[in-house]
């Protein structure tokens, strides 16, 4: 039996949407909001991860696309027990930004946000994930439990800045620092 076996349903024609515990909501509501911005942070990811040649980095990127579908299955059910994205996963992140990190030069200052066409798509996934996180503390803010949710989108959104760092510097780009006076 299929999962999902009809696409047009028609249910959310006057503006509410079904969550994943059967309860109904508005489109407006900022858990919504916060499904849809973890859907364009996925999709953006797909995006990049299509436009990258490294057969390791596409693994470990696909692996955060299955916990951004994980974060998305625990906020479709707020406030139950279900456990997908895991503080394994935070740890993760958190390993592969030490690993990234400890290669690259310490920053004296702002950097343009740039490169070749993968660093710069990295940088994109960044600021959505940003905003994605301001999404999550929205979220928090009206009483909806976020688990380890805005712990990952933390260290997600630094693991983008990292990786997009690494990968420039590696291909030999300069980074273009900040300047104030321009």
């Amino acid at each position: 039996m299929s999962r999902i076996s009809k696409v047009t349903t028609k249910t959310g024609d006057k503006g509410d949407t079904g969550l994943g515990d059967g309860s109904r909501v508005s489109k407006s509501h900022s858990l919504v909001w916060f499904l849809g911005e973890i859907d364009e942070l996925n999709s953006y990811l797909g995006r990049v991860i299509s436009s990258c040649n490294k057969d390791k980095l596409v693994h470990e990127l696909q692996s955060i696309q299955q916990d951004l579908f994980n974060m998305g299955g625990e906020a479709a059910m707020p406030n139950s027990e279900l456990n997908l994205l895991n503080k394994d996963r935070v740890l993760f992140l958190e390993n592969r930004i030490a690993f990234f990190n400890k290669k690259l030069p310490p920053l004296d200052e702002f950097i343009l946000p740039g490169g070749d066409e993968f660093c710069s798509k990295v940088h994109v996934l960044r600021a959505i994930c940003r905003r994605v996180e301001r999404y999550c503390v929205k979220a928090k803010e009206e009483d909806i439990e976020i688990k380890y949710w805005l712990l990952y989108l933390n260290r997600l959104s630094d693991y983008f800045f990292v990786l997009s760092r690494y990968f420039s510097l590696k291909d030999g780009d300069d980074e273009i620092l900040w300047d104030r006076k321009k």
